[in-house]
């Protein structure tokens, strides 16, 4: 995608609604492609999910902390003619995590198969090494098989999947098809523990380990292959994708609440804001969970687009803290994770709507890992799976108690001083809140099922001129995944408008490319 595609005009207007890192990123790939581009955000702040709060210690982190597959966003900086370094200190983590169990076990694990080989043979044994690398090379061949296909497509189908699979007849043994997660993992692992680490990663995308496909022990090998920690928080990113757009001539609006897309004729021709305000626009890209526009929130015009997302089932929801402390008791790296025993009733709760009283938790020791001494107090985000909100449900009068989460962490021996107090919390409620028509879903509709993937909205819509973008749209969840849904929005956007031209188009089309994985093992600015 080059500045050359497509010539500024007065037609070539897109209105990005929403200024998550799928907004911001497909308003830099069009800005830098001519058009003229206006992002509105309705909260004060960009980055949509990767939010901050404040505390004693500075901005915190309350979304999300794992950056991997960075070659995605090297590769959106370098097709706007930058290079991600110049904008942002990313420090890659040889130790991706460290896990806690009650008994009093802990494991390390990195970003060398060799190194985590040795480890879990001290963990677990000699035969659990072996099932491990086994484990390994499975979700390295799916990672490999299954890039190209499904998360670099715009729109996969499944016949188009099943003809890779026959043309890759191997992969069809890597999948396990009739299996899910939690199947896959009790076949490849005799120790519980190692099958309760590894099927934790479907979480990730907000589903649980019984009922994501097995496919997804892909996963492994998207966070093995280099985590990074970003210099001052996640939120520094959304600041620099922010910062591209508007060096490519973006405007961005915050505090300006889109209240209706309006359409003629079944195509796009502007935006509504509360208060009456209207911006006509030819394009619109919608930067939010799709089931939204299928509510009616965005106005009667968009109802009928993705109405799938009104009844499907949605993802695991969360409850986050996040706060400054002082810890003590615990040997904390960067990022953590503090297993109950037994994850079998935690996930039962959370399939009843419910929640467990001693979850498992994940905490992310925000200061660490940088190559410095961490200040006191530290920045600390916890999180802790949730369900979602059942359609129709009143929202909750009082914040979860506190004591269930931090008594579990007192278990292992660690301990915050202070302790945080509600206003550091955000419940699946306050998601709600925060994005709305969403159920307090982070990640869209359920990954549940073998054809889960297929089911999420694409790009393009029934509307002319209205794209989709973001974590509740294909590719999927999660960070890198929003980046590469961008992408496809704002290639669709560029095709149809090529299309659509009576002008001869002055750029050929052609694919981009997201490179190979940044194999630095410290700071990565020059």
């Amino acid at each position: 995608m080059t500045s050359a595609a497509i010539s500024p005009s007065g037609a070539d207007h897109a209105v990005i609604v929403g200024a998550g890192v799928a907004g911001l990123a497909t308003a830099a790939r069009l800005a830098h492609a001519g058009y003229a581009v206006t992002v509105l955000e309705r909260h004060a702040h960009t980055g949509g999910k990767m939010r901050a709060l404040p505390s004693a210690a500075g901005p915190v982190a309350a979304g999300p902390t794992v950056l991997t597959m960075r070659a995605v966003f090297d590769a959106l900086f370098t097709d706007c003619g930058e290079r991600l370094d110049d904008h942002l200190t990313l420090v890659r983590q040889p130790l991706l995590a460290r896990h806690f169990w009650p008994d009093g076990s802990r494991l390390d694990l990195w970003d060398d198969a060799e190194r985590n080989t040795e480890a879990i043979a001290d963990f677990a044994g000699p035969r659990a090494a072996a099932q491990f690398r086994a484990f390994d090379a499975r979700a390295r061949a799916l990672f490999d098989g299954f890039d190209a296909p499904m998360m670099q497509a715009p729109a996969p189908r499944p016949l188009d999947l099943v003809r890779h699979v026959m043309a890759n007849p191997g992969l069809l043994r890597h999948m396990a098809p009739h299996r899910s997660l939690a199947g896959l993992l009790r076949h490849s692992f005799d120790d519980p523990r190692l099958a309760q680490l590894f099927g934790r990663y479907a979480t990730y995308v907000g589903g649980m380990p019984a009922g994501v496909p097995a496919l997804l022990a892909l996963i492994w090998r998207a966070e093995s292959a280099g985590v990074w920690a970003v210099e001052g928080g996640m939120h520094r990113l959304a600041e620099a994708l922010a910062a591209l757009a508007r060096r490519h001539g973006a405007a961005i609006e915050t505090g300006a609440h889109v209240e209706r897309i309006e359409t003629a004729g079944g195509a796009v021709t502007g935006v509504t804001l509360c208060g009456g305000r209207r911006l006509p626009c030819t394009r619109v890209v919608f930067n939010g969970d799709p089931r939204a526009l299928a509510a009616g929130a965005l106005g009667p015009d968009c109802a009928h687009v993705a109405p799938a997302t009104r009844r499907a089932p949605r993802s695991l929801s969360a409850e986050v803290w996040a706060f400054a402390a002082t810890p003590s008791g615990a040997d904390l790296a960067h990022h953590n994770v503090f297993f109950r025993a037994d994850p079998a009733p935690e996930f039962a709760a959370l399939a009843r709507g419910e929640t467990a009283p001693d979850p498992t938790l994940y905490v992310c020791a925000m200061d660490r890992g940088l190559g410095t001494a961490p200040p006191a107090p530290e920045r600390f985000e916890i999180i802790a799976n949730a369900p979602a909100l059942a359609p129709g449900a009143q929202p909750a009068r009082e914040s979860p108690c506190p004591t269930r989460i931090f008594a579990t962490l007192a278990r292992f021996g660690l301990r915050f001083t202070p302790e945080p107090d509600r206003d550091s919390l955000t419940t699946p409620e306050g998601f709600e809140r925060l994005f709305p028509a969403s159920l307090g879903a982070l990640y869209g509709q359920s990954p549940h099922g073998t054809m889960a993937a297929f089911q999420r909205p694409t790009a393009r819509t029934p509307v002319a001129g209205l794209y989709l973008a973001g974590g509740g749209t294909h590719p999927g969840a999660g960070v890198p995944m929003a980046a590469l849904s961008a992408r496809h929005a704002a290639e669709a956007i560029l095709s149809d408008r090529i299309s659509t031209s009576t002008c001869r188009p002055t750029a050929t089309r052609g694919g981009i490319s997201t490179g190979s994985a940044t194999t630095v093992a410290a700071r990565s600015r020059s």
